[in-house]
């Protein structure tokens, strides 16, 4: 059976140091998209690195923002203890670093990608669009902030024992809040 490709929603993250990026497609645009994207690309990735995800900024979408109890993206970052900072109202360049992504995406991947190739399945796009990203993570040079013309995963891996140090920091403090609470609770 084929089917058509209509419409289709890219979930997108960018590591705001070293411009490590993940997109991942779906058809629907849901809060369980959203956590799916963050459980099957992102964390793994992180994990596999060593370095704890701390924090993440999202733009002000309904499938990232709601009631922690009962919104499942909301949920999920709080089982993965994420904090979660969502970006200004009407204000496109508090995600500055993720828009910018975007429009080297188009440039450099969409706009040559679609006069090439015509798509008739998600995975098609994703396997194409993996491909582009592994380039642009692992041998595209980049300008970023703290890129220096390196690649990001470059800037990634010679960032990571400082990454891994402030986690064991804050894991410290955490576990330091919980004796203390303890103490005081005898």
């Amino acid at each position: 059976m084929d089917t058509k490709l209509s419409r289709i929603y890219q979930q997108t993250f960018v590591n705001a140091y070293s411009r490590v990026a993940f997109a991942k497609f779906y058809t629907e645009k849901t809060t369980i998209t959203a956590a799916d994207a963050l459980n099957d690309m992102v964390l793994p990735f992180f994990d596999e690195q060593g370095i704890s995800m701390l924090r993440i900024l999202t733009d002000r979408g309904t499938e990232y923002c709601g009631k922690s109890e009962s919104h499942a993206y909301q949920l999920y970052l709080g089982i993965e203890n994420i904090d979660h900072t969502s970006t200004k109202a009407a204000s496109p360049q508090t995600n500055g670093i993720c828009e910018r992504f975007h429009r080297t995406m188009k440039q450099e991947c969409y706009d040559i990608m679609f006069r090439k190739k015509l798509y008739r399945t998600l995975e098609e796009v994703q396997t194409d669009v993996n491909e582009w990203l592994r380039q642009y993570n692992e041998t595209r040079p980049h300008s970023g902030k703290h890129c220096y013309g390196k690649t990001p995963m470059q800037t990634f891996l010679d960032a990571k024992q400082i990454a891994q140090s402030k986690n064991l920091d804050i894991v410290h403090e955490l576990s330091d809040s919980e004796t203390s609470h303890r103490e005081a609770v005898r």
